[in-house]
């Protein structure tokens, strides 16, 4: 607990207000050199952060300035620990004022904060500690901070860390650092080049990677932010109320590094609270008397609209209608789960022109592009063989995906679609996305191998596939992804939402991937989450997916049904294609015994 966050609890007779939407200091939208600058500055007005309970009941107010001061105060307990300018903290990103206490303690002290997920509910304790050792080990910080809760879990962690590596990381929950004296002591100067943090992506288990941001890169890409969505245009009404965990760059740039440096008052609910009671979130929206900015992926919303029975009254719990930025980003945005949700919530005032699609990646920093705020969804239409690359068979009826319009470049930000080549393309020609500007990450932490791979001369090869049009980005899918089978492409997703109409199935149900079989060709491979116990059932059932492959891929793919929750995610909740290849080949994914 910080020392502000004690005296609140000393006071607890004082009733708690919220940070105000508007306040008496001019608002500046990340113009500042460093992280450090921005605090300093948003300190001097009365917005801050606001903490909620699992119901979203307001729990703790925390000003900009009273993090300030504790922050400072947790730059000078880590430099008397001995912590110089350019180590590495890493600290485990549970929501609340301890860790943005500490977040921004590092970075006045000079050190790189690292922001390592919580547990969550799949993988159990040993897959998680060896997640987090395998991110120290990356990262090899001098400090590994984390909730006393979990101090068992990041003991391990350490402890498999410096057993495997030699290192000496000091591993301690961090209620220990806050009760340790405060040392007057000098802070070093910081440079708008140094490193300011490192993010590695919710996904990074094997191989991680480091994304290391500079201050600059940070404060140009928060300046896109509050440019693209008009935050100078709502100086005494935006508020930013997000559930996104700090872990992941959508929730740690955008909803938490972006309101200090444009200066919005930010509620929040933890993810897993979140998880739990999913319309918590709509009800924080619907008691915010101002202009909400809030973010999610495409699951969020989906999750949302399933939870509203034809009995509930939407009109009457929530009030939606002033929810001005509605964004949808990291990961495929689905123009028919966003349509669920506007017929889910139209009558509480949700209107569907306040969706906002992006496109971005830590290695940006976090925004490539934004739609512009007011213009909603935006589809294309294209046939599937279009988008694999492949030539049209004449036999079989055209398909087509809806291809969300992801908006334009954030300041400062060139985007090109490449060819296999190398070769820019002109509009409506699908291709690597390429992107370069500020915000590019200065590299891959400790590993010039592949940072040399994405970045060729200060342009970054995203991964993904996309097209434009008249400065629109759209992307199509991760190239990493592609299924080739025969010569002929075809994008895992194109499979799974095809299976997804089937009756039963929900939004992450299927994971389709490549496999090789025993004569070294190659196959689709399609797991599908499992819900019916009887075996006559679940024969009809895997025949009605086989056929629905087939009718997709025009030949047999491997098709299993799985248990329930068995497909893993991401620790931001994405499926993760390649973790569930991996798992099924290694037998960790056992699917069901069809009956004869």
């Amino acid at each position: 607990m910080t020392a502000s966050a004690m005296t609140a609890s000393a006071n607890s007779t004082a009733p708690l207000v919220a940070t105000p939407n508007g306040c008496a200091l001019p608002r500046r939208l990340a113009d500042f050199a460093t992280f450090g600058d921005a605090l300093d500055y948003a300190a001097r007005g009365t917005r801050g952060l606001n903490f909620h309970d699992p119901r979203g009941a307001l729990a703790r107010a925390y000003p900009f300035s009273e993090l300030r001061v504790d922050a400072l105060a947790m730059a000078r307990r880590l430099i008397a620990r001995g912590i110089k300018k350019g180590d590495r903290i890493a600290l485990v990103a549970e929501t609340g004022a301890d860790f943005a206490a500490i977040f921004c303690g590092a970075i006045y002290a000079g050190a790189w904060p690292v922001p390592l997920p919580l547990p969550t509910s799949f993988g159990g304790k040993d897959n998680y500690i060896d997640q987090l050792s395998v991110q120290l080990g990356s990262s090899d910080p001098v400090l590994f901070l984390y909730p006393a809760e979990i101090a068992k879990l990041g003991e391990g962690a350490a402890a498999a860390h410096n057993a495997k590596t030699g290192a000496a990381c000091t591993a301690l929950s961090w209620d220990i650092l806050t009760a340790e004296p405060v040392v007057d002591c000098a802070l070093p100067a910081i440079a708008p080049d140094d490193i300011c943090y490192l993010q590695y992506s919710s996904g990074s288990t094997r191989f991680p990677h480091g994304v290391a941001v500079t201050h600059a890169a940070l404060l140009n890409n928060l300046a896109g932010h509050g440019q693209g969505m008009h935050v100078d245009r709502y100086p005494d009404a935006d508020r930013c109320i997000s559930w996104l965990p700090w872990y992941h760059d959508m929730g740690l740039v955008g909803c938490f590094l972006s309101v200090i440096a444009n200066q919005v008052s930010a509620d929040y609910l933890k993810t897993e609270d979140f998880a739990r009671r999913p319309l918590a979130w709509l009800d924080m929206i619907s008691r915010n008397p101002g202009n909400t900015l809030s973010y999610s992926p495409t699951f969020g919303y989906d999750i949302c609209a399933r939870r509203i029975s034809s009995q509930t009254n939407v009109a009457e719990r929530f009030d939606l209608s002033r929810w001005r930025i509605a964004g949808n980003g990291a990961d495929m945005i689905r123009p028919d789960v966003m349509q669920g949700f506007v017929n889910a919530f139209a009558d509480a005032g949700f209107k569907a022109s306040a969706f906002l699609p992006s496109y971005g990646l830590a290695e940006a920093t976090l925004a490539v592009t934004i739609m512009p705020p007011g213009e909603g969804i935006r589809v294309e239409l294209v046939e599937e063989e279009r988008l694999s690359g492949t030539p049209r068979d004449l036999s079989r009826p055209a398909r087509y995906r809806a291809i969300v319009n992801c908006g334009k470049a954030v300041l400062d930000m060139a985007i090109e679609i490449r060819d296999g080549a190398g070769r820019a393309q002109t509009d409506h020609h699908i291709g690597k996305v390429w992107c370069k500007g500020p915000s590019v990450m200065h590299s891959y932490y400790r590993d010039p191998e592949a940072t040399a791979d994405c970045l060729v001369d200060g342009w970054l090869d995203t991964g993904d596939m996309g097209y434009m049009v008249d400065g629109y980005l759209f992307i199509v899918g991760r190239a990493k992804d592609m299924i080739i089978i025969n010569g002929k492409n075809h994008w895992p997703q194109d499979i799974e939402w095809a299976v997804e109409q089937l009756p039963g199935f929900h939004q992450g149900d299927i994971a389709a991937f490549s496999l090789q079989t025993e004569t070294g060709e190659e196959t689709a491979a399609v797991l599908v989450h499992c819900r019916v116990s009887d075996p006559d059932e679940r024969r009809k059932l895997h025949e009605a997916v086989r056929d629905k492959v087939r009718s997709i891929l025009g030949h047999n793919a491997v098709v299993e049904l799985v248990p329930p929750r068995t497909l893993p995610r991401t620790s931001s909740g994405k499926l993760s294609r390649a973790k569930a290849k991996t798992l099924y080949l290694s037998g960790e994914i056992e699917p069901f015994e069809l009956a004869a």
